[in-house]
């Protein structure tokens, strides 16, 4: 069962100077739990580091289910979580189930200086990615961000790595992984379990390690 999504308008916003966006998490971060973690600092269950938090620790004052035009894989491995990433590929066919969450644009360099493991404490200038649709702002996983469009006149943006998805070795997610990113799209009220299992177990580097199945079983009370 799917429901009615928003629909991203693909032409980029006319505000270089956004003061709001749409942060659009298609990984760990579609976990609401997970998300406080880089908005108000901490630990999340089941990851292995301490977040220093956004300088404005207020929640997202909306959260949405979208789908992005595109691909999601999971690659590298993360000391925190055991297991693969999960990457966006903007290039690559197919759709992503993702969920936006309304943030400032300080909150958003906030998150992603967090994912890029630096410190929370400059803004980001977003005119190059609102103009050509992606930034490059270093080599490492995160360090690329990329806008969709625009939905409610507000940049549909997120980040993920400079390389494509076939250009890196796939690697299987870890179960507590799975289970955050299963969880947070469920939560976001479009798909059902049937849905979001299907569609994690065939994502590029879950495949053949992970079935609709087992995905399942993991967001069983």
């Amino acid at each position: 069962m799917v429901k009615a999504l928003p629909s991203i308008d693909p032409s980029l916003p006319l505000d270089r100077h956004p003061e709001r966006v749409w942060y659009t998490s298609y990984g760990s971060n579609t976990h609401l739990d997970r998300l406080a973690a880089y908005i108000k600092g901490g630990r999340p269950p089941g990851a292995a580091r301490e977040y220093p938090g956004c300088r404005d620790p207020a929640m997202p004052t909306r959260s949405i289910p979208v789908e992005l035009t595109g691909a999601m894989y999971f690659a590298t491995r993360s000391p925190g979580w055991g297991g693969g990433r999960a990457f966006y590929d903007p290039g690559a066919s197919g759709r992503v189930l993702a969920r936006a969450h309304v943030v400032t644009s300080g909150q958003f360099a906030d998150i992603a200086a967090q994912e890029m493991y630096r410190a929370p404490d400059v803004d980001l200038g977003l005119e190059e990615v609102l103009t050509r649709r992606r930034a490059v702002l270093g080599e490492g996983r995160y360090e690329t961000l990329v806008c969709a469009g625009q939905l409610e006149g507000m940049p549909v943006l997120t980040f993920t790595a400079p390389w494509g998805m076939n250009d890196v070795p796939w690697v299987p997610p870890s179960a507590a992984y799975v289970r955050f990113l299963a969880a947070g799209l469920l939560s976001a009220g479009a798909w059902d379990v049937t849905a979001v299992a299907s569609y994690i177990a065939a994502c590029p580097g879950a495949t053949g390690h992970w079935s609709a199945r087992d995905v399942s079983a993991l967001l069983d009370p």
